[in-house]
């Protein structure tokens, strides 16, 4: 079926599920110091990241893929909300953090129809990793649905214990695949060079290794990894009490964590936080207290032209949206809005609007949210 037979069918179909009934609400930001309206499109239970159809570099309708930690994936019209449940993606173990994590949608997506998902897998005698597999998300006749999905990365080893998954995907222009593999709340296989804990891992389309066991070294926890317009990669991790970094990820390099952070522990106990006296990678930007970054996006949209080319981000914790001004290879704090609510996920739409995931699973809903420039 063609792409624009199966866009007609999506249009028709998207009638399972209504969007949220306050999907019509618009919220000024003039009255919280924001440059932007609030609507909210659909409500999800414990929603954790989306992905645009079809996909960088085709033209986009709207629609978008939706996972939630509980292990459902939606397809959703983001201009309505409407929603279907997408049928075929992978068993996963629900626990903590752990679950059904990221959804990206292949560069080539309008021909392959492939869509990659991060998850949460169980292993033996109690322990867990992050997985990353794909399928064919088969649209237009029937429900949609998700076949012939197949794992091609397992984190290893699994271990005891339900946080700190990370598992956020990235492609480059090349068409390969970075992942960000957390530490598992362990902190020292983050830099032990035998195991896929606390890495950044390179990836070819089919899951194969490039240049090694993983990219960079020494991270905690990075739930935003995104690529700007020159190809440079950027990615938002988690320090413990405090010490959340933006870092500038390159080849090899090492950042540090348990051995080096802005932060201390949970306990009270201090880290040190001599990044390049230890030979560590400094992080670009860091919060103290803690914000709790989560989403990552490099704005590459017209709609709101002073944030183009700058980082939008989640804070869970800070319960914001944030922006650091980049330039070249440096950054600075821009804005923080408070959104009133833990945002887990940033993504882009069509038009350059901005759409938002609150965390949701605390006893109430995460809402989708759209953002769009104030009416002068």
């Amino acid at each position: 079926m063609s792409l624009r037979l199966m866009q007609a069918a999506l249009l028709l179909g998207l009638t399972a599920c209504g969007g949220s009934p306050s999907a019509t609400a618009q919220e000024s930001g003039a009255t919280r110091g924001r440059p932007f309206s609030v609507t909210p499109v659909a409500d999800f239970d414990t929603p954790w990241a989306m992905t645009f159809l079809p996909g960088s570099g085709v033209p986009v309708t709207g629609m978008a893929l939706i996972t939630e930690r509980d292990g459902r994936l939606w397809l959703v019209d983001a201009t309505n909300g409407n929603k279907q449940a997408v049928s075929g993606a992978p068993s996963v173990a629900v626990a903590g953090q752990g679950g059904l994590g990221d959804v990206v949608a292949s560069p080539d997506f309008a021909g392959k129809r492939r869509v990659y998902l991060s998850f949460a897998e169980a292993g033996a005698n109690g322990t867990s990793g992050a997985a990353l597999g794909y399928g064919t998300l088969e649209l237009g006749e029937g429900a949609p649905r998700l076949t012939n999905f197949r794992v091609i990365w397992r984190q290893a080893p699994k271990v005891a214990g339900n946080g700190h998954f990370s598992h956020r995907i990235a492609f480059a222009r090349d068409g390969t695949i970075f992942l960000s593999s957390g530490d598992r709340q362990k902190m020292t296989p983050a830099q032990d060079r035998n195991t896929d804990l606390g890495k950044i891992i390179h990836l070819t389309a089919e899951g194969q290794p490039i240049g090694g066991r993983f990219y960079t070294l020494g991270h905690r926890n990075s739930l935003g990894l995104a690529f700007d317009g020159e190809g440079r990669i950027w990615n938002v991790e988690m320090g413990p009490r405090g010490g959340d970094e933006l870092n500038l990820i390159e080849q090899g390099k090492n950042y540090g964590w348990p051995e080096a952070s802005y932060g201390s522990h949970y306990e009270g106990a201090d880290i040190p936080d001599d990044h390049a006296g230890k030979g560590f990678a400094e992080p670009k930007l860091w919060w103290t207290p803690s914000i709790s970054p989560a989403g990552l996006i490099i704005y590459s949209g017209d709609l709101f032209p002073d944030w183009k080319g700058d980082a939008l981000f989640g804070a869970l914790s800070g319960q914001a949206l944030l922006r650091a001004d980049l330039d070249g290879t440096s950054a600075r704090k821009a804005d923080q809005w408070d959104m009133g609510a833990r945002i887990r996920e940033v993504e882009q739409g069509p038009r350059g609007e901005v759409y938002l995931l609150e965390d949701g699973g605390r006893g109430s809903a995460g809402r989708l949210l759209r953002l769009e420039p104030l009416r002068q």
